[in-house]
């Protein structure tokens, strides 16, 4: 149930109550708090760890073998979804900064899936093209520069299969998704492009996630 505080989007939701279903349903086994804990000179912008979980259940639920994230950071969602693929699946995640790949890769290689997981280092734009070989894909998870994200958006569901998922971090962008700037525009055209080519929502996460279901 929900009533028009809630649906404003008032939240019942305090720090003590987010602490609290964080260590019931994302409890951090070693390799998961070393992702989480980003070292210092790495900004801390990695999904929350509620988020985290909910895409690796995500990845579960289709029984996803090909999964491509665009903005690796230090690997903590990449371990999420990694650790969720089905037998013989791959993960292909894609970082523009070497350090923080040089980071995610040895923090893959702690969490156990450095064998499903591959971290690869260069803008989203030029590395995406060289991933189609291994198309079509289960999943695309993005959360790299928004402004791209309507570039991302149409190559994710150029190279889903039907039933795949297309999932987008930051989907309010921060509070800015209706201002009249480049970022404001290629964000609601990506919200746009997932709405009119999927069955889609966009989930009242913290930063809003977008969920798309390619038909």
């Amino acid at each position: 149930m929900a009533d028009d505080a809630t649906r404003a989007g008032q939240r019942n939701a305090p720090p003590a109550i987010l602490d609290y279903v964080n260590r019931v349903h994302v409890p951090h086994d070693a390799g998961l708090a070393r992702a989480f804990a980003v070292p210092e000179g790495i900004p801390a912008i990695q999904v929350g760890p509620s988020d985290g979980k909910l895409l690796g259940l995500l990845v579960r639920l289709v029984g996803a073998t090909r999964v491509v994230e665009v903005g690796t950071l230090v690997g903590y969602s990449a371990i999420h979804m990694a650790r969720a693929l089905a037998p013989g699946g791959q993960l292909w995640s894609i970082e523009y900064e070497p350090r923080h790949a040089e980071v995610a890769r040895a923090n893959l290689a702690a969490a156990g899936v450095a064998d499903r997981a591959t971290v690869l280092v260069g803008a989203g734009r030029d590395v995406l093209p060289t991933l189609e070989a291994h198309a079509p894909f289960d999943v695309v998870f993005i959360d790299a520069d928004k402004i791209s994200y309507d570039h991302y958006g149409r190559w994710a569901l150029d190279h889903l299969r039907p039933g795949g998922l297309v999932l987008g971090d930051n989907a309010y962008l921060f509070g800015e998704l209706l201002d009249n700037t480049d970022r404001g525009r290629a964000m609601r055209g990506f919200h746009e492009l997932v709405a009119a080519r999927c069955d889609s929502v966009c989930a009242p996460t913290p930063e809003g996630l977008v969920i798309g279901i390619k038909r």
